[in-house]
């Protein structure tokens, strides 16, 4: 291994290794390396999208995102997601798109999309440095002297790509923070997003887990709603899942943390408003036979969701005709179908996060470039930035668009002697 060379990048995560190939795609005459912690490379893109890696999303807007929106569309314009599929396809992995506008590899093997990456790499000759823990980044008049596990290391330029806190199995424990505060910046306080949740142990929901259906979640925070969205819901042993929750769960952990008072409401026929409810019910009452409430509720709702539903009823509806529902039993349960408070303690945190938010501010750093403002020569990207998706390919856009502009401007800005501070 060279003791100096042009380009490091610290984390070879999706996004580190999007930097690593088009810095070197850039100026092939360039000694790049990658330095990752971890004993193999690409943990965290094997386990996305159940073992799939949903690459990308069909239609992707600053609006699928949290943070710094003028900022963040300014990005994702220059490498968007037409750009992440004729880039795959040149990578010999073509993706395909499906009904939720999620793509994924022709394959549907996480392990192609990674494949593809590391071959590319090798192709360009970018070095890939496992158990290579960096500890220490120092900047002085030659470049950054960077200490590691194996030794010590010059750059002409550092690129920080070491991820956030989400699934630290895969090697994502938060210490790039570390590195970039040494250089100058700020970090905003980072928590679990995409995140399943908790309810209460006493809770239903042991007794449907396994059963999925579409519903419409509400987040109030300090009595004003927050967020509202809407998806499948999966019932686990735990809690909640599936990804309307996980697209609720950072509203819901961020107003937590904060110490705000946080609810979270299930509209369980999401297509249907209160008024409608209430008609259908009254629809079904005026109907001869003596349907029961239950069976009634099965038509719109999963067999067991609709019997839990009825029999938590005050009186429980269990074995009451529809027709012999009293006003005020009727509109009890329209209340419960659409407006239900769900009894959340907490989520299952870092562990289970797909994507931290939180991380080195957006101000801080170029859109046109991702280069840091605060520190000549030194890139920031992917989920270290205070930046994240909602669920469906699009964090994964994110690391893509962010490695590209940082490795085609670090190469192209390698020339330059002394570092400039890369702006607008």
């Amino acid at each position: 291994m060279p003791s100096d060379i042009d380009i490091a990048i610290i984390g070879a995560g999706a996004a580190g290794l999007a930097a690593g190939i088009f810095a070197a795609e850039t100026n092939p005459n360039l000694s790049i390396a990658l330095l990752d912690s971890a004993k193999t490379i690409g943990a965290k893109i094997l386990v996305s999208g159940g073992g799939r890696c949903n690459v990308t999303n069909q239609r992707i807007t600053a609006s699928d995102f949290h943070g710094n929106r003028k900022l963040i569309d300014r990005i994702l314009r220059r490498f968007d997601e037409q750009a992440t599929v004729r880039w795959f396809s040149s990578l010999g992995v073509p993706l395909k798109t499906e009904a939720t506008g999620k793509l994924f590899p022709m394959s549907n093997k996480a392990r192609t999309v990674l494949d593809g990456l590391l071959r590319r790499c090798e192709t360009l000759g970018v070095l890939l440095l496992t158990h290579h823990l960096v500890r220490d980044i120092t900047r002085d008049d030659k470049g950054f002297l960077i200490q590691h596990s194996q030794g010590t290391l010059r750059a002409k330029r550092v690129i920080l790509a070491t991820g956030g806190r989400s699934l630290p199995k895969t090697g994502s424990d938060g210490s790039g923070w570390g590195l970039a505060q040494q250089l100058g910046h700020t970090v905003t306080t980072p928590y679990p997003a995409l995140v399943p949740l908790l309810l209460e142990p006493s809770f239903f929901h042991t007794t449907l887990s396994g059963i999925s259906h579409d519903v419409t979640l509400t987040t109030t925070v300090a009595g004003k709603t927050s967020d509202r969205c809407t998806g499948s819901l999966l019932w686990t042993h735990f809690g909640i899942s599936g990804p309307v929750v996980l697209d609720a769960s950072r509203v819901w952990v961020r107003a937590t943390a904060q110490g705000e008072a946080v609810r979270l409401h299930l509209h369980c026929l999401p297509h249907l408003s209160n008024q409608d409810v209430e008609k259908w019910l009254m629809q079904a009452a005026s109907l001869p036979g003596r349907k029961l409430v239950p069976t009634l509720l099965g038509e719109r709702l999963p067999t067991r969701v609709a019997t839990r539903l009825a029999d938590i009823q005050e009186p429980a509806l269990s074995d009451t005709p529809v027709n012999l529902l009293s006003k005020e039993a009727r509109r009890n349960l329209v209340r419960m179908l659409t407006n239900f408070e769900l009894p959340v303690i907490g989520s299952r945190g870092w562990n289970f996060a797909e994507v931290t938010a939180g991380g080195v501010p957006l101000e801080e750093i170029s859109a046109r470039s991702m280069g840091s403002r605060q520190m000549p020569g030194l890139y920031v990207i992917g989920e270290m930035l205070d930046c994240d998706g909602r669920i469906g390919g699009f964090n994964f856009q994110w690391a893509w668009a962010t490695g590209y502009l940082a490795g085609c401007h670090a190469a192209l800005n390698i020339m330059t002697q002394p570092a400039a501070k890369d702006g607008e």
